[in-house]
């Protein structure tokens, strides 16, 4: 995606819990109504930045409030990006099944990955599996 002059941005570390986790979500939405995005697009946005939130503090740190999490949010007119990256030793973003096949209907585990693919415009993750950006076009109304 091409530069592009950001209106807001955001850069912290965050401590392995997930109120802290909490705080950045609430921090963006706060932007994006200030920026009058639609409420489709905020919920999406809501939903898959906690989702990458409690991935990389539960299952890239392991809770272990010692270890951090690094965010950096932007936005834009039309463009919200964001890098979330963790101190674990990350995993294969491909080798998570797909929880709507059958055989994984009742299981929990990814199904905040699939969720991220559907609803952000884009998502992409590091080599080594512990930082993913996601970035979403705004709808246009």
């Amino acid at each position: 995606m091409t530069d592009e002059a950001w209106t807001w941005t955001h850069e912290t570390e965050i401590a392995s819990e997930n109120a802290a986790g909490s705080r950045v979500v609430e921090a963006v939405l706060e932007q994006l109504q200030i920026y009058q995005w639609c409420e489709q697009d905020c919920f999406a946005i809501q939903l898959c930045l906690e989702e990458a939130l409690v991935n990389a503090i539960r299952h890239g740190n392991g809770l272990d409030t010692s270890k951090r999490v690094r965010v950096t949010c932007k936005l834009s007119s039309r463009r919200f990006y964001v890098k979330i990256t963790d101190e674990g030793e990350g995993f294969n973003p491909e080798a998570v099944p797909d929880p709507t096949e059958d055989e994984y209907l009742d299981r929990d585990c990814g199904r905040g990955v699939h969720l991220m693919r559907n609803f952000m415009t884009e998502v992409r993750y590091n080599a080594a599996g512990n930082s993913v950006v996601m970035e979403k076009i705004r709808k246009l109304s």
